[in-house]
């Protein structure tokens, strides 16, 4: 396996809206950025994935971007932006950008073009499609809810948009439009960004033709997904993105994918390819979704989680590479969703993130991870601001006639807006976010949980953060080592071995709120000389073949 740093790294993901603001104005910028990169370097992070910053109307939360080359004015100006890159570089850490290109903003130029007329230049740039029978060219369901096409009046025919109507997808058939967004990727990395987080970027092949999906009973349209995701020609796409613009720079990549499966992913990481670094899959995130989809809420087996992701770790082993991850933007609180967010918040969020920074593969952090934010719930849908949840209510409640307290359960647990809270810094008013009013409501409990209060603790779950990401650093088995499951049957302990050269790790993480014991299996072999971290006091390398788990107990031993 070939060393790299972008596997040796640690990422953190900035979402910037409420991560810090400058101005007052309540919203997160930039300069509050620029504020916060010396607690950035003293947690240790290699990476910072910075989430779309550039002009855009917001629909979506910058995820519709209006011009890819400038800042939008609320986060700041390009001067602003170029100094964030230097002070990150200063201090030895990368930055990568989000890319957003299986869509744009309905208000980008080029739409606007497309719009005017069914000749013009810039027409082909997205999907049209005239009406059929009088309705929709096919049955595909939007993500956010309602069909994927949205009639223009003033040509008579419709465009696909596989998110909001003012998210037009574009048409990666169209060699001119490639050639653009590579010409814009490399304006970007020519100003010295170190790598791209590529948004749904396995969306952007389509099945010519378009076909309609199959509708499941009760509901008006259908998931399109099998003729848009891993489509016919998105490894052709990709390689041609290496050939045009990655290859000649030293970069990390990393693609969102929806859907994609271990063996797709194989395909996008093999190095030998020329496609991604790794690939953002979901299924770990689908395992407390019932039959109905996300919203419909079961409780995580922690048997399915460790099929999934001993799949994972097995499937990529030695061809491509995993990205880790519990939390990002899109994803609700995992200590309140996976953890215990009351009485065993800071043990549990300790436990996950060392059962996921001890796996094998790139581990990314989300703002607020780090000193154990939970999630929120908001007295009313009104104070919810996720186009995706609004959608959903909407549909639901006002649409269908369900009851609202069972939906809004469902937000509570699943909602986007947990994890977009304003960031907490301190136990000021608001958080210390902004010295305003802020665009989205503070968690009330920012006067226990945050920054400050974690960073005087050496207790806390932000100092553990640093040793997890201090211990990476130092012991190449955490980074390359192979996996092993153990106990593959246990429902309450996850345990794993990672094997490299002639070192071992043993890691036992107790996922529940019992006192468990563990006993090594007799057909493992496993002798410690280390313990290397866990999250309850006076942990110290005991006798390995068998211990008692405190209630959300993690121990990693290292041996031989």
């Amino acid at each position: 396996m070939d060393n790299n740093w972008w596997k040796e790294s640690v990422v953190y993901q900035i979402y910037p809206r409420s991560f810090n603001d400058s101005n007052g104005d309540g919203i997160g910028d930039i300069r509050g950025i620029i504020e916060k990169v010396d607690y950035l370097k003293e947690l240790g992070i290699d990476v910072v994935w910075l989430s779309p910053v550039y002009q855009s109307p917001n629909d979506d939360n910058g995820y519709d971007i209006s011009d890819y080359k400038a800042i939008m004015d609320e986060f700041g100006t390009m001067e602003d932006w170029e100094e964030l890159l230097e002070e990150l570089h200063q201090r030895k850490m990368k930055l990568i950008m989000d890319l957003v290109v299986n869509h744009s903003s309905d208000e980008h130029e080029w739409f606007r073009e497309a719009r005017k007329s069914k000749d013009n230049p810039y027409r082909d740039y997205y999907i049209w499609r005239p009406g059929k029978d009088g309705k929709e060219p096919n049955n595909w369901k939007s993500s956010f809810s309602g069909s994927a096409w949205e009639f223009d009046e003033k040509t008579g025919e419709y465009y696909l948009h596989l998110f909001s109507k003012k998210q037009p997808d574009l048409n990666w058939e169209n060699p001119t439009l490639r050639k653009e967004v590579y010409d814009m990727m490399k304006w970007w990395l020519n100003k010295g960004i170190d790598g791209f987080r590529m948004d749904v970027i396995n969306f952007i092949s389509k099945v010519p033709g378009l076909p309609d999906g199959e509708v499941k009973q009760g509901e008006t349209y259908a998931s399109g997904s099998k003729f848009f995701r891993d489509g016919p020609r998105i490894h052709e796409f990709l390689q041609e993105m290496n050939q045009e613009v990655l290859d000649s720079y030293d970069v990390m990549t990393v693609g969102e994918m929806p859907g994609v499966g271990v063996e797709e992913a194989k395909k996008y990481t093999d190095p030998a390819r020329n496609e991604l670094n790794m690939v953002f899959q979901f299924e770990h995130m689908d395992l407390d979704s019932g039959p109905n989809g996300k919203w419909d809420l079961k409780p995580l087996e922690l048997t399915d989680l460790k099929e999934n992701i001993t799949k994972w770790q097995t499937g990529l082993n030695g061809v491509g590479w995993n990205s880790l991850y519990l939390n990002n933007h899109d994803q609700p609180r995992i200590v309140s969703r996976f953890g215990n967010d009351t009485e065993y918040r800071v043990e549990s969020a300790k436990m996950l993130g060392t059962f996921l920074h001890m796996l094998q593969g790139t581990p990314y952090i989300y703002q607020g991870e780090e000193i154990g934010m939970t999630n929120i719930k908001f007295d009313s849908i009104e104070e919810y601001r996720d186009i995706e949840t609004l959608n959903m209510y909407k549909e639901k409640v006002e649409e269908n006639g369900e009851d609202p307290a069972k939906v809004m359960e469902s937000i509570y647990a699943k909602g986007r807006d947990n994890a977009r809270t304003p960031f907490q810094w301190n136990s000021q008013e608001h958080g210390g976010f902004t010295t305003g009013e802020p665009w989205m409501k503070v968690n009330p409990n920012y006067r226990t949980i945050n920054a400050e209060q974690a960073v005087s603790d050496e207790h806390s779950i932000y100092h553990y953060y640093r040793e997890l990401i201090r211990l990476r650093k130092e012991h190449p088995v955490i980074v390359y080592g192979d996996y092993q499951l153990i106990l593959p049957n246990d429902d309450k302990i996850y345990a794993y071995m990672r094997n490299y050269k002639e070192e071992k790790l043993l890691v036992t993480a107790n996922f529940s709120e019992e006192e468990v014991d563990f006993h090594l299996p007799e057909d493992i072999s496993f002798t410690a000389n280390e313990a290397i971290i866990g999250n309850y006091e006076g942990f110290e390398a005991g006798s390995y073949t068998g211990f008692t788990l405190k209630p959300y107990e993690v121990q990693v031993y290292k041996g031989v």
